[in-house]
């Protein structure tokens, strides 16, 4: 597929769920997968950080594997390697991983993402070439370890009318505060817990796709 048509397809997700099996309540990240799909996500991203290579790429290959039957986007974590070596959709890129621009000349038809924590790195990264980028931690999240600053939904509004291209928010979204998020402006919801420790993936991921839809009418 070309860059243009998984753009367009990125256009269209709502919320997108990112892996963390030791957030999972004992779930594997395999299991979670199922429960998105049956839930209707177009979207995931693996991210996977204790696996050894060897171990993501396989696993990465079982996601591949299951989002193409799907009809899903799969975006791998930090490794643009594992990416192209799969097939997968994307990469999602952090401040310390490979630079943007030698991730675009390695995959010049893979979406590339970029989490960003100001408007100096969004800017950054739109300039650069990236796809779309990430704004948080906008609440305290189990996934930063160590974080103490936490940008608030205030920061959406700062960031995202600067932004050219398209923006996912993540960082303790929940049902309880999502709104927050959608009232300023966000429309791209990306979780972890939220989704990986529901007591139905497959009916949560349907509650934030209803919330995220009725906002956006």
């Amino acid at each position: 597929m070309a860059r243009e048509e998984r753009k367009a397809l990125f256009e269209n997700i709502d919320i997108y769920p990112v892996t963390c099996e030791r957030l999972s309540g004992g779930r594997t990240d395999l299991d979670v997968l199922e429960g998105l799909i049956e839930g209707g996500a177009k979207i995931v991203q693996l991210r996977e950080k204790h696996l050894c290579q060897r171990d993501f790429f396989r696993l990465a290959e079982k996601f591949r594997e299951r989002t193409a039957k799907a009809g899903m986007l799969l975006i791998i974590n930090d490794r643009v390697d594992v990416a192209l070596g799969v097939g997968a959709d994307g990469v999602h890129l952090g401040q310390n991983d490979l630079p943007l621009g030698a991730a675009r000349k390695i995959a010049p038809d893979l979406l590339i993402g970029v989490s960003t924590h100001n408007l100096e790195q969004g800017l950054r990264a739109q300039k650069e070439g990236a796809d779309y980028v990430n704004i948080g931690p906008i609440f305290s999240t189990q996934t930063k370890e160590g974080v103490e600053h936490f940008l608030g939904p205030k920061e959406i509004c700062a960031i995202a009318p600067r932004l050219a291209i398209a923006f996912t928010v993540m960082g303790g979204i929940k049902e309880a505060n999502i709104r927050q998020v959608l009232e300023a402006g966000a429309r791209k919801i990306a979780v972890v817990t939220a989704l990986t420790r529901a007591e139905d993936i497959a009916r949560a991921v349907r509650t934030f796709r209803k919330i995220i839809g009725e906002w956006g009418k």
